[in-house]
């Protein structure tokens, strides 16, 4: 049987995950960094394991992904199940399963550049994993670390 502080910090985890969910889909990307801690990063990969890119702070991942997001895209983010460890008052880690779709419109497709980890896509559907770390300042969750696997790209052009 779990403990009251224990079941407290595991809905206190499920809803700054909410919020990162939400804050993706209204692209509100200084709120959404706003929930990692101040040294928090932030890496996805590709179903190979290679690094997409990697945002080391909170400013990083605002403007990353401001800047892979603007204009006509709606990403659409979504997450299921969960394994939240807490390990101690104040720090967590977990593993969630999520999907995530992008959709661009006509002038938001970008060409296709050298070293690109992904192709100029209308629409990428993903699935994978997010591993994340947790920590708690102040009486708040924050992300600490944030990993993006994944089992599974589509993409129409």
């Amino acid at each position: 049987m779990r403990d009251l502080p224990t079941l407290n910090a595991i809905e206190d985890i499920r809803d700054l995950e909410a919020r990162y969910a939400r804050y993706a889909d209204e692209k509100r990307w200084d709120d959404l960094a706003g929930l990692f801690a101040e040294d928090g990063w932030f890496r996805p990969l590709d179903v190979d394991g290679n690094e997409v890119a990697y945002m080391g702070s909170r400013e990083a991942i605002a403007t990353q992904l401001n800047t892979r997001n603007s204009g006509d895209v709606q990403p659409i983010h979504q997450l299921f199940t969960h394994e939240i460890e807490i390990e101690s008052a104040s720090t967590a880690k977990a593993v969630w399963a999520m999907a995530d779709l992008i959709f661009r419109g006509d002038s938001a497709i970008p060409e296709q550049k050298p070293g690109d980890a992904l192709p100029p896509f209308r629409t990428m559907r993903g699935w994978g994993h997010y591993h994340v770390t947790y920590r708690k300042v102040d009486g708040r969750w924050f992300i600490a670390t944030r990993t993006q696997t994944r089992t599974r790209f589509e993409f129409t052009y």
